[in-house]
């Protein structure tokens, strides 16, 4: 028979649960610390941001008002659907993707105004548009703005009937 246990005492059972609840709770505060610190902290600023309504206006533009378009973002949804004149330079989330964009930066005058988009998932998971903002940003680039898209190329662009070209 087992002796009786003083009020206020321990269990080795009740010990070891709270062990391993406590490390869930460290381990949870642990994840949510990551997921928190995951998102760029460089992120978009909403003034650098351009509706596609807005960029369907500003292509018809001419001259120096007329932006360059770059698409950041994976060529085989290039080649299914992109806004016409748009130049691919590939998923800069990948190093030779982030190459090209900086030897076409490198040809691009500083104040021009350069749109960049990708529109490959959601806004809150490309992992495109923001390493593209900041290179261009980092490169002395006054008017770079990125095309939101808040769920993908297709249901923001597409999809709303606004120009759209195929292929190369």
């Amino acid at each position: 028979m087992a002796a009786p246990m003083k009020p206020g005492s321990i269990t080795p059972r009740t010990l070891i649960l709270r062990l391993l609840l406590l490390s869930a709770v460290i381990a949870a505060v642990a994840f949510a610390s990551a997921q928190a610190t995951a998102k760029p902290a460089d992120d978009v600023p909403s003034a650098s941001q351009i509706q596609p309504g807005d960029l369907v206006q500003a292509m018809k533009a001419t001259g120096a008002q007329k932006p360059v378009v770059l698409y950041v973002g994976p060529k085989a949804f290039f080649l299914q659907a992109h806004i016409p004149g748009a130049e691919n330079i590939g998923p800069v989330a990948k190093p030779e993707g982030m190459e090209k964009l900086r030897a076409r930066a490198a040809s691009l005058p500083k104040d021009g105004s350069v749109v960049i988009y990708c529109g490959c998932c959601p806004w809150d998971h490309c992992p495109n548009i923001r390493p593209a903002f900041a290179e261009l940003k980092k490169a002395g680039f006054a008017k770079v703005r990125v095309l939101y898209l808040a769920t993908s190329f297709g249901a923001d662009w597409a999809d709303k009937g606004l120009p759209v070209a195929k292929g190369e």
